[in-house]
């Protein structure tokens, strides 16, 4: 996934969840942040961010906050896209290229199953499946951790997933890590074990738990490979 026109700029601060201060050029820019998440370890005063450049001359706000540069004691800086509109996009680029199911697979997003509104639904040949993604930020010391937040919406779509295994459908848990260089991906205990919790169990009822890190530049985010995903408590 590439982004039009990105310019570079230095994060000031964060008024709310919407929208930040960031100094471009020299002046003082009220940007959109294209990530409701905390992201406190992230968007620290100073930090170096990148921006996409809006077409739209009728917006407020003429950028959109990317990407952000993470400075780590004893490791070298990490680039990582925070958009969190983006894994979708770069998760269903990717399926289209045939890596997880046949090329000739017939691939819908955003399919409504019971209650839930899952991410892609798949059919390829007599399979019938689910596919959940889940975009992941929160790095320490090369190990990528979801969620950064509770997300009740999270539980309730992997228990979903699960019931989805019981009625016979195939069913998988699609971590896109918006980074590159981890060692592994896991969830986030210590923020909300109930998540960490129905992901377990849904491992083990059979739902597949994947995880694959990105190549990340100021204006692209792609794919790379898959890490090691650890359920371990």
């Amino acid at each position: 996934m590439k982004y039009k026109r990105v310019t570079e700029g230095r994060f000031i601060s964060r008024p709310n969840r919407f929208i930040a201060y960031v100094e471009i050029d020299g002046a003082t820019e009220t940007v959109h942040v294209k990530n409701t998440g905390r992201c406190r370890e992230l968007l620290i005063e100073g930090c170096r961010v990148y921006l996409s450049v809006s077409d739209n001359p009728l917006r407020k706000t003429k950028y959109d906050l990317i990407a952000v540069v993470k400075e780590r004691e004893n490791l070298p800086p990490l680039l990582i896209n925070m958009d969190s509109q983006i894994p979708n996009d770069v998760c269903g680029e990717w399926l289209k290229k045939g890596l997880l199911f046949s090329k000739d697979a017939k691939i819908k997003r955003e399919y409504t199953y019971k209650s839930s509104r899952f991410d892609f639904y798949v059919e390829d040949k007599e399979r019938k499946i689910f596919l959940e993604v889940k975009g992941c930020t929160l790095e320490n010391e090369g190990v990528a951790s979801f969620p950064d937040a509770p997300t009740e919406r999270g539980v309730k779509h992997i228990k979903e997933l699960i019931s989805a295994i019981e009625d016979g459908y195939e069913a998988y848990v699609f971590f896109v890590v918006q980074m590159q260089g981890m060692s592994v991906m896991q969830p986030n205990d210590i923020t909300h074990k109930a998540f960490g919790d129905a992901l377990r169990e849904a491992h083990k009822s059979g739902v597949k738990i994947l995880a694959y890190e990105c190549a990340v530049f100021p204006d692209e985010i792609v794919i790379d490979k898959e890490i090691r995903v650890n359920l371990d408590t």
